[in-house]
């Protein structure tokens, strides 16, 4: 089996609009939470969520083509485009049917289908656009970069709901090691800050109505939890194998150790009470790492501030980690970035390796009064950030229909 290397990154985040600015702002302990301003959303149960600031999609395409675009596939696009920035890649001497893109989306284009499908609603006589089909299918995104930059490698596109780039990176991480190809586009987008959305999330009861303290509502692991926070944006990581990234010099962030992906087969939007799909899947990355639960230095949980998916999160890592939780510091970055849905594995990996590559854990914020219910051996990075080696990462992402994902990232060189 080849080992698999991370030699590039993109993001687009609602505290950051490219990596060094989502990495600094982590650490800084920003949130990202704010008043809807896509919408009216006055007469909405939750009136606040975590979008992109300061985005003209003009700054990034031309008129004509964006246009042709949801803003899910431009976010994707704009992070894809950093990260093969940032890896130094020229495709052109490259073998491009051995480099591919694997980039996932948990809803697709939902924003352009609502629009269009109210406006055709309102008006009976009215034409569809002629890229409505082409503008909301998940895939769009993955076909868009693949096009972009002539990739005739594997073209794919998981949905699996939060879990979804999760499992992209996983898939991208599993098809080079195999030696099915040498470079793999990896990431995840989502742009879900619309009426519809907002209305669903909330008569499920997913998502947080604490409007009146919104910057403070993602709280993970915290008492008063009472729902996620919406998000929007995307990552992007340059997934490599390290023969390919040593023959061209590249910089290499961190390695790809293992990936686990199980199901809680339990229920479509609640978790497992004891967290059995979390537990299975963080198990399998690190045997396939080849390593044990005392060799983890850190997770970033999953962690969205529901109050049943924290707990049984809670409950797989302690039920794993158990002998070890003291010394393994654990954060949540979504009390900053809120709940990327499709995109969260992504932007949650880019922190992740970069916990890694810089032996720094971003605090988890807004988190006053930790859960009685959570292990208290549990070591929570709380309000500032913490220093100290980090060899072995793990990431989590689970999603609605009982996905469960986990990845192991490594120290380069260890």
């Amino acid at each position: 089996m080849k080992r698999v290397v991370i030699t590039g990154m993109g993001a687009m985040t609602p505290i950051g609009n490219n990596v060094p600015a989502y990495w600094k702002n982590l650490l800084d302990g920003t949130s990202g939470a704010g008043e809807i301003t896509r919408f009216d959303a006055s007469n909405c149960g939750t009136r606040f969520a975590c979008e992109i600031k300061a985005y003209d999609p003009l700054n990034h395409f031309e008129k004509k083509d964006a246009r042709k675009l949801d803003r899910f596939c431009q976010y994707g696009q704009v992070a894809a485009q950093e990260a093969v920035t940032d890896a130094e890649i020229d495709f052109s001497k490259t073998d491009r049917t051995r480099v591919g893109v694997i980039f996932s989306s948990g809803i697709g284009g939902f924003e352009t289908f609502e629009q269009e499908i109210t406006d055709h609603a309102r008006h009976t006589d009215a034409r569809f656009n002629p890229f409505f089909i082409t503008k909301i299918i998940s895939n769009g995104l993955s076909g868009h970069l693949s096009i972009r930059y002539g990739l005739n490698g594997i073209n794919y596109c998981p949905v699996t709901a939060c879990a979804s780039s999760t499992q992209s990176i996983i898939h991208a991480f599993n098809y080079i090691r195999m030696g099915k190809a040498d470079i793999i586009i990896a990431g995840g987008s989502e742009a879900p800050i619309t009426p519809a959305s907002i209305g669903g999330f909330n008569a499920m009861k997913a998502m947080s109505t604490n409007n009146e303290h919104h910057r403070t509502a993602s709280r993970p692991f915290d008492i008063n939890r009472d729902g996620f926070v919406v998000g929007e944006g995307a990552g992007a990581l340059i997934v490599e194998s390290l023969d390919s990234a040593l023959k061209r010099n590249a910089k290499i962030y961190a390695e790809i150790a293992g990936g686990g992906e199980f199901s809680d087969a339990y229920h479509m939007t609640g978790t497992h009470p004891e967290g059995l799909g979390a537990f299975l899947a963080m198990k399998s990355a690190l045997d396939e790492a080849g390593i044990h639960p005392q060799d983890i230095d850190h997770i970033n949980a999953h962690a969205t501030s529901t109050g049943v998916g924290d707990l049984s999160e809670a409950k797989a890592i302690e039920k794993l980690f158990h002998a070890h939780l003291k010394n393994i510091r654990i954060n949540a970055t979504k009390s900053m970035t809120g709940h990327l849905l499709g995109g969260t594995g992504a932007i949650e990996a880019i922190a992740t390796c970069l916990s890694v590559q810089n032996n720094q854990v971003p605090p988890t914020i807004n988190t006053r009064e930790v859960d009685p219910d959570i292990s208290p051996e549990m070591n929570l990075t709380l309000g500032e950030k913490s220093t100290g080696e980090i060899n072995h990462a793990l990431s989590n992402s689970f999603g609605f229909g009982g996905h469960c994902a986990a990845i192991v990232l490594k120290k380069y060189p260890a």
